[in-house]
């Protein structure tokens, strides 16, 4: 099957060299969300796009839509997309992978002069990346009308101090769109969303294998300002029934969520945890003292549920129980909780049979990443994902996704297509 990509990969070559030029920011690339290099990397997309023959229109949020006619124009359209803006100095694959294979499957069905069953849309997301505002996936949830109505005039950029509607107005773009709550994309309308993303993990490059389907979107659980309070003393003249010592604790609850993270995995069942910012104060701490408080990070994730709910019952459990046996109380803070979303197992079903058709190997594994896929799936939207090898992490300069891995995930989607677009 790799030789029916072939229409698409000059497509590919050029467009990445393209994007990297005109983002670059040594040692890597910015494009920053609603920034130049976002604006570019879309104009860029678009002038395939025209080139191909495609319809294309942008939504007044700057979401960029560019559509292959398909035989039933009536039906509900396929979608395959992901987001174009990058973190600073990063790659230049981490969500344009999945704009630009979109395209490169477009220009392949045109050049074998295949009409898939109804309309198939390649989507470039708006402002996915949420270190340039503090606000996530503001692309995707502008397209659905899920955007807070005083949001667009209180965001700053942190580059710039400047407001998101500022730097709207700025690109000709429409602020009023999201504070009016409008929307460009209907669930109704979209058959499903497929979203093809560089791995930002190890797991491809261990494994030796250039493709994944994901199997879903882990969900998290986080608490990013925890506190550990006991008490300070003397270290040397403190005996050990007498003390509070919040590093013990906090060590207590640690050696508790590895223990229970050991027996998910024995069980099956994914998670992944992490303790993270784990400090005493630099104004009261010493090697003399013993450690009356600690601050501490928690992020839990996993893609089932149940999962989740487990480990937040374990994290209040502790706690009570650490306050018993210590003299030293938890408090996690305020918290915030994402749902983890499975991917449709039709498409995921869809997507092995045309790695079969393609003789691709593939692994299928969950993304601890957020995606924008998160967002239409919350909408009711099928979804799928497929991961290209990467082997040199993500959000950062050293990116490495090789040709060949990107044209066997094309290959896999391009055998899955018809069947795709036919149920």
């Amino acid at each position: 099957m790799l030789h029916e990509i072939t229409a698409g990969t000059a497509l590919t070559a050029r467009l990445f060299e393209a994007l990297r030029l005109a983002s670059q920011d040594p040692p890597g690339v910015s494009r920053a969300s609603y920034g130049a290099g976002e604006a570019a990397a879309h104009a860029l997309a678009r002038a395939e796009a025209q080139a191909l023959g495609l319809e294309c229109h942008a939504d007044p949020a700057g979401n960029l839509f560019m559509t292959l006619p398909g035989a039933d124009r009536g039906l509900p359209a396929t979608f395959i997309g992901s987001h174009l803006d990058a973190v600073p100095h990063a790659g230049n694959f981490d969500g344009a992978a999945g704009v630009v294979m979109g395209l490169a499957a477009c220009a392949s069905l045109r050049a074998h002069g295949t009409t898939l069953p109804r309309d198939l849309t390649v989507m470039a997301v708006r402002a996915e990346e949420m270190c340039w505002f503090p606000a996530f996936y503001l692309g995707s949830r502008a397209a659905f009308g899920l955007i807070p109505a005083q949001l667009p005039d209180e965001v700053r950029r942190s580059d710039s101090g400047r407001t998101l509607a500022e730097h709207m107005a700025e690109q000709g773009l429409d602020p009023d769109f999201l504070r009016l709550g409008q929307t460009s994309l209907h669930p109704a309308r979209l058959h499903c969303f497929i979203e093809p993303h560089i791995e930002q993990g190890p797991q491809l490059a261990a494994a030796g294998i250039p493709v994944a389907v994901v199997t879903g979107i882990r969900g998290s659980l986080r608490h990013p300002r925890c506190l550990a309070r006991g008490r300070w003393g003397h270290a040397g003249a403190e005996p050990r029934a007498n003390r509070a010592d919040a590093v013990l604790a906090a060590a207590d609850l640690a050696t508790a969520l590895e223990a229970f993270w050991l027996a998910e995995e024995a069980a099956g069942r994914d998670l992944v945890l992490t303790l993270g910012e784990f400090h005493t104060p630099a104004a009261m701490h010493g090697p003399t003292k013993i450690p009356g408080e600690l601050r501490f990070s928690l992020d839990i994730r996993s893609e089932d549920r149940a999962v989740l709910d487990a480990a937040a019952a374990l994290l209040a459990t502790r706690a009570q129980s650490i306050a018993e046996q210590r003299g030293v109380s938890l408090d996690y803070g305020a918290g915030m909780r994402v749902e983890p979303l499975r991917m449709a197992p039709w498409l995921r079903a869809a997507l092995n049979a045309g790695a079969a058709t393609a003789r691709v190997p593939v692994l299928e594994m969950a993304s601890g990443a957020g995606h924008d896929a998160l967002i239409f799936g919350q909408q009711g939207v099928d979804c799928a994902m497929l991961f290209i090898r990467n082997t040199g992490g993500s959000h950062n300069p050293d990116e490495a996704m090789e040709p060949a891995d990107f044209n066997a995930a094309l290959a896999v989607l391009l055998a899955a297509l018809p069947a795709i677009c036919a149920a």
